[in-house]
């Protein structure tokens, strides 16, 4: 379970992170890091939040993605710098996917938005 002071709750971070940040793809999730500009000045803690459409399938199917999602992403907490914004958006893939090429995907998807964008590149 992620910690309640990491869960993004506002829809304006949602469309915030998704509009401005970096976007990485992966089969079966799309993640969406929005890093602070500054460092802020009393430290806050990275902001998750998680979309799971109906393309991912019925709500048990999509309730579980999220769960299993939200486990995966507390391994990675720390690693995320203070004040960020993470959206993880689960691909219909990810309904059908095996535990195992979830945590694949997210792993992949958040060291590649963790590397230094290179010159060029969004």
């Amino acid at each position: 379970m992620l910690p309640s002071g990491h869960r993004m709750r506002r829809r304006d971070d949602f469309t915030l992170a998704v509009r401005r940040g970096r976007r990485a793809g992966r089969p079966t999730v799309v993640a969406h890091l929005l890093q602070p500009r500054e460092e802020p000045e009393a430290p806050a803690p990275p902001l998750v939040g998680f979309i799971v459409a109906r393309t991912v399938g019925n709500a048990v199917v999509r309730n579980a993605v999220r769960r299993r999602l939200r486990h995966l992403v507390r391994a990675h907490l720390d690693r995320l710098p203070a004040g960020s914004l993470l959206v993880v958006r689960a691909n219909p893939a990810a309904g059908t996917a095996r535990p195992d090429e979830l945590a694949a995907d997210l792993e992949s998807a958040i060291d590649r938005l963790l590397r230094p964008a290179s010159k060029g590149r969004r």
